[in-house]
């Protein structure tokens, strides 16, 4: 009896050793994320000067903890697409300037979204769907309040399915109001580019560029399409209990992928990938919750005056921020990918 007794001890000694280590790098984990940020926020969050410009105003602004992590994704992808872009300058690429044009155009989306173009009242509905309560929301299009209306009242959907949702009726609020500011930019551009291109380039040159503009509009506005056709139907017959995706973002792919020119197999391929995305991005949900909780407490941590106590709310924050914001990149750039993807199957001559 003597052996298994002492079996037992060295087996749950060996356990508890390797809790303890898991603890302190889970721990180091996590305090390497915030001196990660420390450190990047003193000497400058992004290698583009005037990505920093925007995101010192941001925090100027006092957006919301959850919007400032959203901004500083939004503002990675651009980082990377302009570093990008300067590489490609100094290759002798991009000619026509016609990428440069695209990057001032996300910039000005950018902006405009998160309420920085000096214009009132542009800034996007919140998308993190964080906040209880939806009635103090409008969504600015009578079909679309119509359709909410009816589906609320209709006793089809149980209060979680309601809130899901409300969860893409505003995601379709947000696509068409970001359908309208890349128009508006785009008319800008072509306006700049009226003066700019010589005549002798025109035929050449400028018809490309239109062509590519308005591709980018088609494909968000068959986006829009498809997704109030979506919402009709849902409204009126309520949710299919064999439907396959849940958030919004990944319906809209789903939708997409299966009038682009995908082979069965490549069809197959992308709905599995689209599965791990929506994973990725529920857990991105998850800490974009824990951070908006942390940052309620810290808040009423700060007028206790307890220091000890405040220490750690704020090495928690800081965690959370770090994680969320580095979640946030990787979806917006898994989305990225995903719809370059689809794009370059709608274009795929089908035989």
């Amino acid at each position: 009896m003597a052996a298994p007794r002492a079996l037992v001890v060295l087996v749950s000694t060996f356990l508890l050793a390797a809790s303890s280590r898991a603890s302190k790098y889970s721990r180091e984990a996590n305090e390497g994320l915030a001196a990660a940020g420390a450190k990047r926020r003193e000497t400058g969050e992004f290698r583009v000067v005037r990505l920093n410009q925007i995101w010192e105003k941001a925090q100027r602004l006092h957006l919301s903890a959850v919007k400032l992590a959203e901004l500083h994704s939004d503002l990675k992808i651009q980082e990377k697409d302009e570093l990008s872009w300067k590489k490609m300058k100094a290759e002798g690429l991009d000619e026509d300037g016609e990428k440069e044009a695209k990057l001032r155009r996300n910039l000005n989306v950018i902006m405009t979204k998160y309420g920085m173009n000096g214009k009132k009242d542009s800034q996007l509905v919140d998308t993190n769907y964080i906040k209880d309560g939806t009635e103090s929301d409008t969504l600015d299009d009578p079909r679309l309040e119509k359709l909410w209306s009816k589906a609320k009242t209709s006793g089809k959907f149980s209060d979680e399915e309601l809130d899901k949702l409300w969860r893409e009726f505003k995601h379709h609020k947000e696509k068409i109001r970001e359908y309208n500011i890349l128009l508006e930019t785009v008319s800008r551009t072509e306006d700049i580019h009226k003066n700019v291109i010589n005549p002798s380039e025109e035929n050449l040159v400028k018809e490309e560029i239109l062509h590519n503009k308005h591709r980018e509009l088609k494909d968000k506005l068959r986006s829009i399409n498809q997704g109030f056709e979506r919402l009709r139907k849902v409204s009126h017959q309520g949710y299919d209990a064999t439907s396959e995706f849940e958030e919004p973002r990944v319906i809209d792919l789903w939708d997409m992928a299966k009038s682009a020119n995908f082979t069965e197999k490549e069809l197959e391929s992308f709905r599995e990938e689209l599965k791990h995305f929506e994973a990725k991005i529920e857990k991105h949900h998850h800490y974009q919750k824990q951070l908006e909780i942390s940052h309620e407490k810290l808040k009423h941590v700060e007028g206790t005056g307890d220091k000890e106590h405040l220490n750690r709310n704020r090495e928690k924050y800081a965690m959370l921020e770090e994680k969320t914001k580095e979640l946030g990149y990787k979806v917006k750039k898994h989305l990225q990918d995903l719809s370059s993807r689809i794009s370059q199957g709608s274009t795929k001559q089908s035989f």
